[in-house]
């Protein structure tokens, strides 16, 4: 059976085509570029360049809508939330020509819309940072709101156009550019740093949890806003309740990736948003037992699912980024004592790369580091700070 994976130039690419190869699956890698991690992968079959899904939608649709027709596949599964979101805007005329799954669009848009999402959230009393819709503020003000907070538009990926801000004055001074780049927006409480971030993988169906995983995430590059860059499975049962009850309250259907933070001041463990796709740390639920990408695959194909036996406790480093934190820190002989941790325990694995696939890491760091040099990349990560 034939397996496409949308995106598939992204680091998550490695893992599904080789636990889908592994599975006897044909894979077909859909890139917009060459120079990525999952181009290179030994573990896909076909790798096609195609128009980006992100900047290029309809011409992607039309393209994609061509492939099926004259070379087809079973199943596609998306990498990143352009991909996830356009498999749900376009799923009423793709469902009959390719198996999938993603919620519908009214679902999706209620957990990927990060203002939605809170909105659920405080509906329902479940842990989350305090937010306002800034459009419903129309240049006024709440006078309990406290600040900093941070101005975060309601569709974005990476904190991109996130921006601090420590008054209502900032927040309309900067508002109009960022509405203007990225759409509508909401206001967010600042967490301060000091607390745990943590993920939360589920796989959902008639809201019933298959199965899950939770990560810690140790360590970012850049420091604020950064990707994660050294991550450990550990059980949280709780965690996996309160984001379980998000999924069922929505009616959502299939994986999602939850994001959280532990507040500090209270040690209260916030829900900040659902990627409504597999993050590139997915191999750390892979390592610690749990096939998400074989689960996906069979959900599509409406395929009894397995449960699998989640062994946590492995730790999973993204090394040229890590590499980078290490770099990035002033005291690099202290640095380098916690960076060197668990680097040879059997527990440990790499991200980006292993030794029977050499050829994503290579490529896929020279495409990371370029992206880190990039001013404009760099700027997009400024208003954390």
């Amino acid at each position: 059976m034939k397996v496409g994976i949308l995106n598939g130039e992204s680091m998550q690419a490695l893992t599904f085509a080789k636990q889908l190869n592994k599975a006897g699956y044909y894979i077909v890698l859909f890139c917009d570029t060459k120079l990525s991690y999952g181009y290179c992968t030994r573990y896909a079959h076909k790798r096609i360049i195609c128009p980006s899904i992100k900047s290029e939608t309809k011409k992607f649709h039309i393209f994609f809508q061509n492939y099926l027709k004259t070379d087809g596949l079973d199943v596609v599964v998306p990498m990143n939330d352009y991909s996830a979101k356009y498999l749900s805007e376009y799923k009423e005329e793709l469902k009959e020509k390719v198996r999938f799954s993603i919620p519908d669009l009214d679902v999706f848009m209620t957990g990927y819309d990060k203002n939605k999402l809170m909105k659920v959230c405080e509906a329902n009393n479940l842990p989350h940072p305090r937010s306002l819709d800034v459009s419903t503020l129309v240049a006024g003000f709440d006078t309990e709101f406290k600040f900093p907070a941070l101005i975060k538009p309601n569709e974005t990926t990476g904190a991109r156009g996130f921006k601090k801000v420590n008054s209502f004055d900032e927040l309309w001074e900067h508002y109009e550019s960022i509405y203007r780049e990225f759409g509508d927006c909401h206001l967010q409480e600042f967490i301060p740093p000091g607390g745990m971030q943590y993920k939360v993988q589920l796989l959902i169906k008639e809201k019933k949890i298959l199965n899950s995983s939770v990560i810690a995430k140790h360590r970012y590059y850049p420091i604020h806003g950064g990707s994660s860059c050294f991550n450990h499975t550990i059980v949280n049962d709780e965690l996996i309740k309160i984001c379980t009850e998000v999924l069922q309250i929505i009616g959502w259907e299939g994986f999602a990736d939850f994001d959280l933070i532990e507040d500090p001041r209270d040690g209260t463990i916030k829900i900040m948003e659902i990627n409504p796709r597999v993050p590139a740390c997915i191999k750390a639920s892979v390592i610690s037992g749990v096939d998400f990408p074989n689960a996906i695959v069979d959900l599509s194909l409406n395929k009894p699912i397995k449960e699998y036996t989640y062994q946590p406790d492995k730790y999973l480093r993204y090394f040229s980024m890590d590499l980078l934190w290490l770099v990035s820190q002033k005291n690099k002989w202290e640095s380098f004592k916690e960076w060197k941790k668990m680097m040879f325990s059997s527990k440990h694995f790499l991200q980006d790369g292993e030794l029977l696939d050499p050829l994503p890491f290579f490529a896929g760091a020279c495409s990371s580091i370029l992206k880190q040099l990039n001013p404009k990349f760099r700027a997009s990560k400024k208003g954390m700070n």
